[in-house]
């Protein structure tokens, strides 16, 4: 459906307040749960999804992956749509997450990076000097039609459950190519933030720019909605945040807020960026389990949707302890505008999918 209305938009980086109005923009799945949640309505039920419900737990995702690459599976197409639908078939919830990885665009863009399990992603060579920067090579959008075909078939199947589309945010992809892989502090990439700025904007700008393509290419594809990761956030202050990070992550979403879905925004540890974050101009805040919503949302004015944030270690503890927790989560939910029930992180591995099966019921016929 195409709906016609402008919508007004204001976003505050560096401390700066624009206002824009939003293109006529493609309303996809508008009626479903999720949707309506991402556009500030409040339904009958709550709607629920899980962060790495792709896969991970379940055992028809490890044998379908049974000798294939993490990084191959998302390029293949077929593979990459029956991961996503797997989780809705089991599960029941409100959302197909994208299966893929947030490095997918730099491996596109023919950067030699793989996936190490137990690790995440590697890379030979890292990216530590404006010469490496230079070096970088450009994304062509032809490269993207594996992610576009993915999308098309997964849509397709999924009818009117909406399909969500992701992206890492470029702070968190930059850390992948300084460290040459997983760090939970960014030592050397908070380093080279404050040693060579020029380098880092050049960086930084590199980084929007894949993954905006990346992400504008899923929606552009069929998805109803878009969320941008920056797993590694929670490592900064909020001065570097605002300064540093901020401006890249407006810039990466510029595409995919062009196309009018609604868009998330998810970090770890980012209790004290929330503002910030969703400044860059984005609908809806992710809120990890460390904070709990009622506050997420008087941070946020009570103004925001907010998504969460269910602890994922609670996804092993009995189900009267889970289930006190979750209705306790679904409480201070209330206090926002709509809500979206989620994990506060993803799905670990070792969970029990009928727990999470169970979860989904619950919540749907919580009151």
């Amino acid at each position: 459906m195409i709906r016609g209305e402008a919508q007004e938009h204001v976003s505050n980086v560096n401390g700066v307040s624009t206002s824009s109005a939003h293109p006529p923009f493609i309303d996809r799945n508008a009626s479903s749960a999720l949707v309506r949640a991402y556009r500030g309505e409040r339904g009958e039920s709550t709607p629920v999804w899980f962060m790495r419900q792709a896969g991970r737990s379940l055992p028809e995702y490890r044998e379908l992956r049974m000798g294939t690459d993490m990084l191959d599976a998302c390029l293949n197409p077929a593979m990459a749509s029956e991961i996503t639908l797997q989780p809705v078939r089991r599960h029941g919830v409100d959302a197909a997450i994208f299966f893929s990885d947030i490095v997918i665009p730099v491996r596109l863009a023919g950067v030699d990076v793989r996936i190490v399990p137990g690790r995440g992603p590697v890379l030979e060579n890292p990216v530590r000097s404006a010469a490496d920067v230079a070096a970088l090579p450009p994304l062509d959008p032809d490269a993207l039609a594996p992610i576009r075909e993915a999308v098309g078939l997964t849509v397709d199947a999924l009818g009117a459950t909406p399909l969500i589309g992701f992206a890492g945010a470029p702070y968190t992809l930059a850390s992948y190519l300084v460290e040459g892989g997983p760090s939970k502090e960014q030592m050397l990439t908070r380093a080279m933030m404050h040693s060579d700025p020029d380098a880092w904007a050049a960086l930084l700008s590199w980084c929007a720019e894949i993954t905006g393509a990346f992400l504008a290419a899923q929606i552009e594809a069929g998805a109803s909605a878009g969320q941008l990761f920056d797993s590694w956030a929670g490592s900064l202050s909020l001065a570097d945040y605002t300064a540093h990070v901020a401006p890249f992550s407006q810039r990466a979403i510029a595409p995919a807020r062009a196309l009018g879905v609604p868009l998330v925004h998810f970090g770890i540890g980012t209790g004290e960026l929330l503002a910030a974050m969703h400044g860059i101009g984005v609908d809806v805040m992710g809120v990890d389990w460390r904070l709990p919503l009622d506050e997420a949302s008087r941070r946020l004015g009570d103004a925001v949707p907010l998504q969460g944030n269910v602890d994922p270690a609670l996804l092993a503890a009995p189900w009267p302890v889970l289930e006190a927790h979750v209705r306790d989560v679904l409480a201070r939910g209330e206090a926002a505008p709509a809500h979206v029930l989620n994990l506060g992180h993803g799905v670990p591995p070792t969970t029990d999918p009928d727990v999470l099966t169970r979860l989904v019921e619950f919540v749907h016929t919580h009151a």
